[in-house]
């Protein structure tokens, strides 16, 4: 008997291209797409987003070509609760937040994770650039960075547990892009050369302050840009416009380029540099989970990136208490911020991440 495998479809190229793989692979193959909002939802009309009506049909076309079962599951509720308004309270909190690694969290790899589990699946497939590998030395599962390292996605699935890689597959981990797009090219798939979604899903104008006002209802007031020096230089459109390190779309007339250093809350004040206090040897992430080492005891040699897009920085990891990490950078770093990700990295597998507080 075939093992079972539902795979998360997107309607994207990389998606569709994994339940080939998986087909090929002899797998009984089921294909489900997560409908996570609607349009009017969100506040817009058009349907260019990822998790659209579009893309719904997209993968059903793709589904119906292998010949696979294909569901369409509705989480909108827990990924109002999990994810957006989550993206709204870390934003009136001062950080900057990262949906895509709470999506996979909370929907993909737990409330998807389990309706394969519903269904008698053995794994769940997604279009991640990516490998899972079992170490026997450890007993531990492994995730590790995908071969075509300008897509590699490992830095979004830090926070997988080692039940749920167990029962993970990523078979485009050992390809590359343009080999993906070939292989739906000969197969004839409908989105072959579809475009890869690029902005939030559920902000798909990159107006996340607007999008925040609408569906909070709520207006953030204007207050003053200072400089650290106490200096006022002008006002400010509502805090949740700003982030750390920005230095566009300030709208100060300076004699030396502006950033973005910190954001006081009770002040409402955006404090603004020249740029030395960007950069800090010093982070701190909470809410952590190890993957290659079940904890970090002493002090651990790593890679580490506080960004997506970012060239790994070398440091050494200290691991504070159950959920607390630190790392001190070797060379200090440009423009950490709260609410992102800060993961580890031991040459190509991941050791594991946390939140940036």
């Amino acid at each position: 008997m075939n093992k079972k495998a539902l795979i998360a479809m997107s309607g994207g190229v990389d998606s569709s291209v994994a339940a080939f793989l998986m087909k090929q692979s002899g797998f009984d193959c089921i294909g489900a797409t997560m409908r996570l909002y609607d349009n009017e939802d969100i506040g817009i009309a058009a349907e260019k987003t990822c998790c659209s009506l579009d893309d719904v049909e997209d993968a059903r076309a793709v589904a119906r070509r292998l010949g696979m079962p294909y569901y369409v599951f509705n989480f909108k509720d827990e990924f109002e609760k999990r994810v957006i308004d989550k993206f709204i309270a870390t934003y009136e909190n001062g950080g900057t937040p990262n949906p895509c690694i709470d999506c996979n969290r909370f929907l993909k790899f737990e409330k998807l994770f389990l309706r394969a589990q519903e269904l008698g699946c053995d794994c769940i497939v997604t279009g991640h650039y990516a490998t899972v590998e079992f170490d026997e030395s450890s007993g531990r599962r492994l995730l590790k960075k995908g071969a075509d390292e300008s897509k590699d996605q490992s830095y979004v699935l830090y926070s997988l547990t080692q039940e749920q890689l167990a029962h993970t597959c990523f078979p485009l981990g050992k390809y590359r892009k343009s080999e993906i797009r070939e292989l739906a090219e000969q197969n004839g798939f409908v989105n072959s050369h579809k475009k890869d979604s690029q902005d939030i899903c559920f902000v798909p104008n990159g107006d996340y302050a607007a999008f925040i006002e609408r569906r909070t209802g709520r207006t953030y007031p204007k207050g003053k840009f200072v400089l650290e020096s106490g200096e006022i230089l002008g006002e400010h459109n509502g805090l949740i416009r700003y982030t750390i390190g920005q230095r566009k779309g300030l709208g100060i007339a300076y004699k030396q380029p502006l950033f973005v250093t910190r954001k006081d809350l009770e002040k409402n004040e955006v404090v603004l540099t020249t740029g030395a206090s960007l950069f800090t040897t010093e982070v701190t992430a909470t809410d952590i989970n190890l993957i290659s080492v079940p904890e970090i005891k002493g002090e651990m040699r790593v890679k580490a990136r506080t960004r997506y897009n970012m060239k790994e920085q070398s440091g050494t990891a200290i691991q504070l208490d159950c959920n607390t990490i630190k790392v001190v950078f070797d060379e200090p770093q440009r423009a950490v911020t709260a609410g992102q990700a800060l993961v580890l990295y031991d040459g190509d597998k991941v050791v594991g991440g946390g939140t940036i507080i």
